[in-house]
């Protein structure tokens, strides 16, 4: 769990630092980042392979353009995450004792919650015939208020893996309806951007990872069309 949280933030902080001066990561790069998590990449795999696709650059005789994308990285990332798999084989995983990590208390998890059912519930969201976007939001809305009460009636931290798939849940039922019942050619123009964005990589990526990205692309560009909030604690 501890990786989970910071895996963001360190795949950032590497990032940033070895290309040198800040660069806001795009919702490309936030998406490869949460591909690569969802398909189980170690964290240790990926700062290595951000740094050997570094070290790469760096040994090239013309560095005329820096690199502006973390999927620049993601051949490396992969050939890393390979490698540590074939080192660990026989190996027996490190099972972490941790239940909760590190700087998480109640009163920011119960305000986290709430605050994100109060954006919900502002939200102009599309309707169509026969889905209504907008009760699914109303009922996510009162579901993370439940979990707020739940928490502030024990007082106690909650076990973050339950409460982080619980929100994994309502996130994903929230962008089912809202891509139920967005329009096609809006749609459609949001997948022609990730694919203009895309297109330099494909090369380096299977064609899963691809598909994944394209995904995570869209569900991000319909939550900022939106103006709702990223449900994961990592956004806390």
């Amino acid at each position: 769990m501890d990786n989970y949280f910071n895996y963001f933030a360190e795949i950032e902080e590497l990032f940033q630092r070895r290309r040198g001066g800040i660069l806001l990561l795009s919702t490309l790069d936030w998406a490869l980042i949460e591909t690569w998590k969802d398909v189980g990449i170690p964290l240790q795999a990926a700062l290595r392979g951000i740094d050997a696709a570094f070290d790469a650059y760096e040994r090239r005789p013309s560095k005329t353009r820096k690199v502006n994308s973390l999927a620049y990285c993601a051949q490396e990332v992969l050939a890393a995450a390979e490698e540590l798999k074939e080192a660990s084989v026989g190996v027996a995983p490190e099972v972490s004792t941790k239940q909760n990590p590190r700087g998480f208390v109640a009163a920011h998890i119960i305000a986290f919650l709430e605050r994100n059912a109060a954006a919900i519930e502002k939200a102009r969201l599309p309707d169509t015939h026969g889905i209504s976007v907008q009760g699914l939001a109303a009922n996510t809305a009162a579901t993370l208020r439940e979990l707020a009460s739940d928490v502030r009636s024990k007082k106690l931290l909650p076990q973050l893996e339950k409460l982080e798939l619980h929100l994994t849940v309502l996130e994903e039922k929230l962008f089912s309806g809202l891509l139920a019942s967005t329009p096609d050619e809006q749609l459609v123009s949001v997948r022609a951007e990730a694919d203009r964005e895309l297109a330099p990589y494909r090369r380096k990526m299977p064609a899963s990872q691809i598909g994944q990205l394209q995904k995570q692309f869209v569900y991000k560009r319909l939550l900022e069309k939106y103006g709702l909030p990223r449900l994961s604690l990592f956004y806390m």
